[in-house]
């Protein structure tokens, strides 16, 4: 994957997260949690992409 398609990527999701931190009324707990997932989702498709993370492409969900 290009290193511009990665950070357009990571550009999109970071104003899509700011967006709903911005503009939809939630509790301070709710929001953290909202942004934890997304921190960590990233940071783990990151190292996916980078391939330091190897065993991210086994996991499957449903069947």
């Amino acid at each position: 994957m290009p290193l511009l398609q990665v950070v357009t990527i990571l550009i999109v999701v970071g104003v899509l997260l700011w967006l709903i931190n911005r503009f939809i009324p939630m509790q301070g707990t709710i929001k953290s949690i909202l942004n934890a997932v997304v921190v960590i989702c990233v940071v783990l498709w990151l190292l996916n992409i980078f391939g330091l993370f190897h065993s991210l492409a086994g996991i499957h969900v449903g069947r």
